[in-house]
């Protein structure tokens, strides 16, 4: 009997446990497929171009540019986060409405404001270099579009024609008529491709150059046009597949990096100043200089010597205009013959004490090339004693960094027939392989093996939002920007689509990865996204930043980043976010009130990641006709 009593209590114990057991089950089954079917039920999926515009829409109005290039309508869907996050979005009465700037902002350029550069030393330009404005000068409104506004031409027919009514601007039509920069016809500009030093054309002159150097063959990928005017070198360089970087200031030459980006080409506002090119060292195959008026020669060199910073080991710099050919041209330039021969062999000087050599000078083109690293050049330097090499310095080292009169050292190898840094391969290959900086270790946590897994990851992402945005090639987004761009590989995965990607890599960022983006072919620049951008209003067609605001949410007022973002982008461009769901709906609690219409979308995983994409149309307006344009 005492042993049917001891165990009766732990047979019970046992069924109860087993019961309770299978209702904790059953009740957990339950949750998990409510759970499952509510977020099935609620999650987005991304849908074809008209569907995901129809959701966005252009305006509240459904208003449109008239040119039919984006389908608009009023109304908009909103992601209900309700079944799996627990994050309210703002209530829209609470949303700040920022008010259109006034029509004297229309070309607002925050950082080479004519009016703030006139309290600065004129010594060097420092006047037209970037000189950005204090946290209460910062503009909190819209910079308004041109009333009569239009979407621009798109690629290929854009390189040779652009809306007047976009750029109100005839005067460079008027002062460089005889030189075919830009014309008038009508209702738009015409570009017929011409340039000082090349009255026959830019193809023609590009054809020249490439008669002496392999302009052609993939060798030459990127390049950088110094004081570019209209830009229609770097224009007609993209036929042969040569990427260009051109850059001007804004000078009396009214809006000539406006009229470049408005035709679809790669540029930025820019000037050799006092400070470095906000580009790594060893980043372009070829610089250009058709009649730049920048004074090589003088301050020591100081000049040139920024040049060879950022040129190629072997790279080409190639120079047109005054002093070159100076026997034919020197009356039409209105300089004595001794002046222009004097100021040609100064520049020559340098060009030695740089160790670079004068590859050949033909008709109105001298060709000099960087050597493909320093054996040599530390051996001359016992002879030409300046400018000396630079000692203890991070060549890549550029946002605000003042020039020195020191020559940038190479990486050492180990013979001369050895390329400093590690030779990259010819284009197309270049933009997949391992670039040098990689294999060689300089970048820290970054493999080969995930620089591949890396550019895998951006070509499914790159599939995943032309499902939400539409078709790539239509030529709908030409001028694109990465504001976070890491290895380049957003721009890797658009390079099969007719479109540029300006890179940009943070300059306060843990990784300096811009070099390695030059290595893959690619171009860019630095950043600090706490002050403007070097561009002109309404410059691109499409913006992407990928976990931008998780890095700069604690630098600075993300609401001045996306102010920014809205002055840079045309009407009814798009910029796609990708963060953190906290993230994109304070984001979007501010686009909102900046007329802009946005939805978030799921990650390319599904519903269950918690990055998401939020998706955004700046609509179509324009800003009110002033009295002086009636």
């Amino acid at each position: 009997m005492a042993k049917e009593y001891s165990g009766s209590p732990k047979h019970h114990q046992l069924e109860a446990k087993r019961k309770r057991l299978t209702w904790i089950l059953g009740v957990s089954g339950l949750c998990i497929l409510f759970y499952v079917l509510g977020a099935w039920q609620n999650s987005t999926t991304p849908g074809p171009q008209s569907d995901v515009y129809t959701r966005i829409g252009c305006d509240g109005n459904g208003t449109t540019s008239g040119n039919g290039d984006a389908a608009v309508n009023p109304t908009s869907t909103n992601l209900d986060f309700g079944s799996h996050h627990q994050v309210e979005l703002d209530n829209p009465k609470t949303v700040t409405q920022f008010p259109p700037c006034d029509m004297s902002f229309s070309e607002y350029t925050p950082c080479q404001d004519k009016v703030r550069g006139r309290k600065f030393d004129r010594d060097m330009l420092k006047y037209r270099e970037r000189h950005c404005p204090q946290k209460e000068e910062l503009l909190r409104c819209l910079i308004p579009a041109p009333p009569k506004y239009k979407t621009p031409f798109k690629w290929p027919q854009s390189r040779d024609y652009a809306w007047y009514d976009n750029i109100p601007h005839k005067e460079l039509s008027i002062e460089k008529a005889n030189q075919n920069w830009i014309q008038v016809e009508g209702d738009r500009f015409r570009f017929p491709g011409g340039g000082t030093m090349f009255p026959r054309g830019a193809d023609a002159y590009i054809d020249d150059i490439g008669q002496l150097i392999p302009l052609t063959d993939g060798t030459i990928r990127t390049a950088v046009d110094t004081g570019c005017g209209v830009a229609s070198f770097g224009a007609y360089l993209l036929k042969r597949n040569v990427l260009t970087m051109s850059f001007a200031p804004r000078d009396t030459h009214e809006a000539q990096v406006q009229f470049a980006l408005e035709r679809g080409v790669p540029a930025m506002i820019g000037i050799m100043g006092s400070q470095r090119q906000p580009f790594p060292a060893r980043a372009f195959d070829l610089a250009h200089c058709s009649r730049c008026l920048i004074p090589w020669s003088k301050f020591d060199g100081l000049y040139l010597t920024e040049v060879d910073r950022i040129l190629r080991p072997g790279g080409y710099w190639v120079l047109s205009g005054p002093p070159i050919h100076w026997k034919k041209y020197w009356r039409g330039w209105e300089r004595t013959q001794e002046d222009l021969k004097k100021e040609q062999d100064a520049i020559e000087d340098v060009a030695k004490r740089l160790c670079w050599k004068k590859v050949i000078e033909h008709n109105d083109l001298a060709i000099f090339q960087k050597p493909i690293n320093h054996i040599e050049c530390i051996e001359s330097k016992k002879v030409y004693k300046t400018p000396h090499i630079c000692k203890s310095d991070n060549p890549d080292t550029a946002w605000y960094r003042e020039l020195e009169a020191c020559i940038t050292p190479l990486p050492e190898v180990s013979s001369s027939d050895d390329v400093a840094g590690g030779a990259v391969e010819k284009w197309p290959q270049r933009a997949f392989a391992v670039p040098p900086r990689i294999s060689n270790g300089l970048i820290p946590g970054i493999t080969a093996e995930k620089f591949r897994e890396d550019n895998e990851l951006w070509n499914e992402r790159v599939t995943h939002y032309k499902r939400i945005i539409g078709p790539l090639p239509t030529g709908r987004y030409r001028n694109i920007m990465d504001m976070n761009a890491n290895l380049g590989g957003f721009a890797a995965a658009m390079s099969k689509y007719p479109a540029w990607v300006m890179n940009v890599v943070p300059a306060n960022s843990d990784h300096d990865t811009l070099g390695v983006i030059y290595e893959r072919g690619f171009i860019g620049t630095y950043q600090d996204w706490c002050e403007a951008f070097s561009t002109y209003p309404r410059t691109y067609d499409l913006i992407h930043a990928s976990n931008l605001f998780s890095i700069y949410q604690d630098r600075c007022d993300i609401t001045n980043i996306l102010l920014e973002m809205d002055r840079i982008l045309r009407p009814e461009g798009t910029v796609i976010f990708r963060d953190t769901v906290e993230i994109l709906v304070k984001i979007k609690s501010i686009t909102d009130g900046m007329r802009w219409k946005s939805q978030i979308i799921d990650h390319e995983s599904g519903p269950f990641n918690p990055e998401k994409v939020l998706l955004s149309v700046k609509t179509y307006w324009t800003g009110e006709v002033t009295e002086k344009q009636r």
